[in-house]
């Protein structure tokens, strides 16, 4: 079904909790295994109904954050989704606790009761206010970005639609883009902050009354961490520190020189060649016909998924005022699809939906053929390596986008990667400095910010840019305000992708096969297990990134 078509209606929570109990009791009454399991299945066909609503209710507010009836929707479910996941809470402790666990462990896998203990630790209903109000600070932060006005080349210009002018090959153009970005920001600076004190404050306090010493420890377990821990993840920030962070800075360097440019400025940060980067040659309409073409040579696998996603009309790509910010992939069950949602600007970026989203959206589709819903409970560390591996396994169908600059579109992709991973472990280590220190002042935020910048991008240059220069880049993150802790999944399977990357250039069949391999086995066991079953190394080992640096090597000599 095409996804304009999907009909909706809002969910009635009462109902909900009413069939949600009956499940319980059937639950408790159930006499084996084989019949709790049946229970479950129930369980299964109610929350997908839920979900596909709440996602279409989603997805349409994000298309127009204006529409006034999808507002209202949206603000109902920032108010329900907290009692409806603290419902859904209750029915999991049932199980979790069933005297038939041996058999639905063996049903549905250790993972999934793994990530029930861990939803236990991360849920109560005493905390619902609070994660209501959560909820609306976050909307709040949205709202504000996707209303964005900039006057620039004689349009009005929201966030997305300005991004052709921040990477401009015209260095005097995106010189005044970055200023009016820049601008936009120190109006909103005051409120920025605000929002942003709340949301710590308030996620603090959730930590509090859940009995944690602060939000890090309630995070983690929100974020399904299920076999690593704090320990794990900083580990792995010292080794980009020792041997990424360095080979990054050579790849800056070796961009300098070809920019032509006597230091790189951070309005410098995302051009790659003097005369522009590379650029798609169609229009959004062929760029989707491109990377048909290029899903049906890749594999009968993806040849069907992306079938399906044009033949239902499964992305929203277009740019527009009034538009959510940023680009997902989500997944409506009741139709087994999943959807794209982007904002096209005629850059590289617009490609980078074809690779990246689809390769969540792909996993998604093999995943949705699973009749065990658990399985899709996937960890952000290991979805985001579907995404990544895919932008690279994409490489040889550039010329289908880019034509004769497909080339310089490779070398930008990989420096982009590179240069991610850095980035990506400050964030990181940026919120842990904020929720381990959650009365730090703003200014205290940006300072610790700007000491960060300085070890993971030493050579970043803001000169009298008066917001960004002193700190502020963070407040244009939006998983930083939405998503606590996201961040590291993508540095963690960016090794992974690069791991592809290494792979595909000496055995390309090979490296395929492993990579449908793990989008196969989704969620049926442990990150860690995931990537040794198919033949990746951790990224928490000792010596991995070193050995990763030193076979990309290659490509900056």
């Amino acid at each position: 079904m095409k996804v304009q078509d999907m009909p909706y209606e809002r969910v009635d929570f009462a109902q909900v909790e009413a069939e949600m109990k009956e499940l319980m009791k059937e639950l408790e009454e159930a006499e084996s295994g084989e019949a709790q399991f049946a229970v479950h299945q129930k369980y299964y066909a109610l929350t997908d109904r839920v979900s596909t609503l709440m996602t279409i209710a989603q997805i349409r507010f994000d298309g127009d954050t204006s529409d006034e009836f999808y507002d209202k929707e949206h603000q109902y479910y920032d108010e329900k989704g907290p009692l409806y996941s603290n419902l859904v809470l209750e029915y999991q402790k049932k199980l979790y606790a069933s005297p038939y666990r041996a058999y639905l462990e063996e049903k549905i896998g250790p993972v999934a009761f793994k990530n029930m203990e861990l939803a236990q630790k991360s849920m109560n209903e005493k905390i619902i206010p609070l994660m209501q109000e959560e909820n609306s600070l976050t909307m709040e932060y949205d709202k504000l970005i996707a209303k964005a006005r900039i006057a620039f080349d004689g349009k009005e210009l929201n966030l997305s639609l300005l991004r052709p002018y921040l990477i401009s090959p015209d260095r005097a153009v995106r010189a005044k883009a970055w200023e009016r970005m820049s601008a936009f920001f120190e109006e909103n600076a005051d409120k920025l902050d605000e929002i942003f004190d709340r949301l710590v404050k308030n996620r603090t306090r959730q930590a509090k009354e859940m009995g944690y010493e602060n939000y890090l420890e309630l995070g983690y377990f929100r974020m399904n961490r299920n076999c690593y821990g704090r320990e794990e993840v900083e580990a792995f920030r010292r080794q980009i520190k020792e041997y990424f962070v360095p080979f990054a800075e050579r790849l800056h360097e070796q961009r300098r020189k070809r920019l032509g440019l006597d230091k790189l400025s951070f309005i410098d940060e995302q051009v790659y060649f003097a005369q522009g980067n590379p650029a798609p040659t169609g229009s959004p309409e062929e760029i989707l016909k491109a990377g048909q073409r290029m899903y049906e040579e890749l594999s009968p696998e993806t040849k069907e998924f992306f079938d399906f996603m044009m033949e239902n009309q499964l992305f929203d790509v277009l740019g527009r005022k009034n538009k959510r910010a940023g680009g997902y992939m989500t997944y409506l069950p009741l139709y087994g699809a999943p959807f794209i949602f982007a904002n096209f600007n005629g850059t590289s970026g617009d490609v980078d939906v074809i690779t990246h989203e689809c390769g969540h959206a792909f996993q998604g589709y093999l995943s949705g053929k699973d009749p065990i819903r658990e399985h899709r409970d996937i960890g952000m560390e290991t979805a985001e390596i579907h995404s990544m591996s895919m932008e690279f396994f994409a490489e040889q169908w550039m010329p289908l986008f880019f034509g004769d600059k497909a080339q310089d579109y490779v070398t930008m992709h990989l420096e982009d990667a590179a240069a991610f991973i850095p980035y990506g472990c400050m964030v990181d280590e940026f919120q842990h400095i904020v929720y381990e220190n959650p009365n730090m002042t703003p200014k205290e935020r940006k300072t610790a910010w700007r000491e960060l910048e300085k070890e993971y991008k030493p050579h970043l240059d803001y000169g009298e840019d008066r917001f960004f220069g002193q700190g502020g880049f963070w407040q244009k993150q939006l998983h930083i305000y939405d998503y606590p802790l996201y961040y590291i999944d993508y540095c963690l399977a960016q090794t992974c992708a690069l791991q592809y990357k290494i792979k595909m250039d000496e055995d390309f069949g090979g490296a395929w096969d492993s990579y449908l391999k793990l989008c196969k086995l989704s969620a049926s066991d442990f990150y860690t297990n995931l990537l040794k079953e198919a033949g990746l190394e951790s990224p928490f080992e000792g010596g991995c990134i070193k050995n990763i640096v030193e076979k990309l090597e290659k490509y900056v000599k």
